[in-house]
């Protein structure tokens, strides 16, 4: 008797046109064809009429095996069909091992397939341009506790992530537990997509962040993928992991190696931070006031009135902001020339105005403080950001309590050891003012002027995509 084969194919995800040539080939020439009755409407039309298709039910894949050696033995050449990628969470491991179990003498040959995870990866965009990994949520054969070692393994170790039976109806709870080990190690805003029913008629697909992501929506048609700290949303909302080819542009997504910089700083301050789960717009600052100064303190001292950076963000770009006041020029030279430009605004700061020292002098202050009464009579409703100077501080204090500023905001970072905590307890108690406050003794130039560019940059904060304007 002429000895028999089996071949082992890898259909792909569920459309014809992913099925290999190689594939559709030993379909035809098969005498028989085994396989899980699902897949064999993907199939149909490749094998020849009257050829026997024998089936099996879900979780039936030794029978699924015995079948194709018994016809295989008989001489037949067979097919033995697996979704995907026949060697991924696919049928020819088991196939290859039964043979060892029997000491068969059939032939066994695989034929590739497209995976869902590459056909999921190529209807999102290119999450997995870079190294990644696959992780099964499946506990049937594999025990929970090594599932989820390989889960942290790969979330700390950066990794693009696939998960393949991320739900079914008894395993509900698995993939909440992945996304909690995942936001241990990932920012929130990490790339997320979720392919349904990927190349088949019911396809679903849907792109979001970790943070925002619902396992609800997931069930055993689903495939995930998880981006890494690289992977970012394009314009046309694809999501693209960098391989690195462009390095003056870099893999983090930034224009240049500055904001590429910035943004890996910004991504390990995110993870480092103690209290993550805080409003976006004040998280923002918050890490900007942290890249400058290279303090976490700043976590515990930092605050912002509820939206503040957000309402004034929308303030700069609705027009109704132009002007940011600052108490010395070393604030103005921090505050980034770009962000000025592509808002339309101006920094003014009024320290070295001539009118300034005659001021000064005519009410023996200081000339800070003359420097923002000259400010308020021509810029009174102004953003106005403070970085030095506690007198300057309370001198616009002073103005808004007799009713003759009406700042759009105030950013209150003066730094030193005489009337500065003084200088920002007396801001407190203009509620309807947004503020921004580094309360203490901590504070300077480079402080408040980065708050200030976190205020003009708060469209790049869902991304979190510091340094545009670098």
């Amino acid at each position: 008797m002429e000895e028999g084969r089996i071949i082992v194919a890898g259909i792909g995800p569920g459309g014809k046109e992913d099925i290999t040539p190689a594939v559709s080939d030993a379909l035809r020439q098969a005498d028989v064809v085994v396989g899980y009755h699902y897949y064999f409407r993907f199939v149909e039309e490749f094998i020849r009429p009257g050829v026997p298709c024998i089936d099996t039910g879900m979780k039936k894949e030794r029978e699924r095996a015995e079948e194709a050696f018994r016809h295989a033995t008989e001489g037949k050449t067979v097919c033995l069909i697996s979704s995907g990628d026949a060697g991924i969470y696919g049928m020819a491991p088991l196939v290859y091992e039964m043979k060892e179990e029997k000491n068969s003498p059939v032939s066994v040959e695989v034929l590739p397939g497209i995976s869902a995870f590459q056909k999921a990866a190529a209807l999102l965009g290119c999450p997995m341009g870079h190294d990644f990994c696959v992780v099964s949520l499946s506990d049937l054969m594999t025990p929970w506790a090594l599932i989820e070692k390989r889960i942290v393994a790969a979330a700390s170790a950066d990794f693009v992530t696939a998960i393949y039976n991320p739900k079914s109806k008894g395993r509900y709870w698995q993939l909440y537990r992945f996304v909690e080990l995942f936001l241990q190690e990932r920012s929130p805003d990490t790339p997320v997509g979720h392919v349904r029913q990927a190349g088949r008629s019911e396809q679903e697909i849907r792109v979001t962040t970790l943070g925002a992501f619902d396992p609800e929506e997931a069930d055993m048609f689903s495939l995930i993928i998880i981006g890494n700290s690289q992977t970012y949303f394009s314009t046309e909302k694809k999501i693209i992991t960098p391989r690195g080819y462009y390095r003056d542009e870099v893999s983090q997504g930034g224009k240049n190696l500055g904001q590429d910089i910035m943004i890996r700083s910004f991504r390990t301050i995110e993870k480092e931070l103690r209290h993550p789960d805080i409003p976006l717009d004040k998280k923002w600052a918050l890490l900007h006031a942290i890249h400058t100064t290279a303090d976490f303190e700043m976590e515990r001292i930092f605050h912002a009135d509820e939206h503040a950076v957000e309402k004034l963000y929308e303030l700069f770009a609705s027009g109704q902001i132009k002007t940011v006041v600052t108490d010395v020029t070393m604030v103005a030279s921090g505050i980034r020339k770009g962000a000025l430009e592509r808002m339309g605004v101006e920094a003014v700061c009024c320290l070295h105005d001539p009118r300034v020292a005659e001021m000064a002098q005519s009410k023996n202050s200081t000339r800070t403080q003359a420097g923002i009464r000259l400010a308020v009579e021509e810029h009174p409703d102004a953003l106005f950001a403070f970085g030095n100077a506690p007198t300057a501080l309370m001198e616009l204090c002073d103005l808004i309590r007799k009713g003759k500023a009406h700042p759009a905001g105030i950013i209150a970072a003066p730094v030193g050891f005489v009337n500065v905590c003084e200088s920002k307890q007396m801001v407190k108690p203009f509620r309807s003012i947004p503020k921004l406050i580094v309360e203490g003794r901590k504070g300077g130039s480079n402080l408040a002027a980065t708050l200030v560019n976190a205020i003009l940059t708060f469209d790049d904060a869902g991304q979190l995509r510091p340094g545009r304007d670098v």
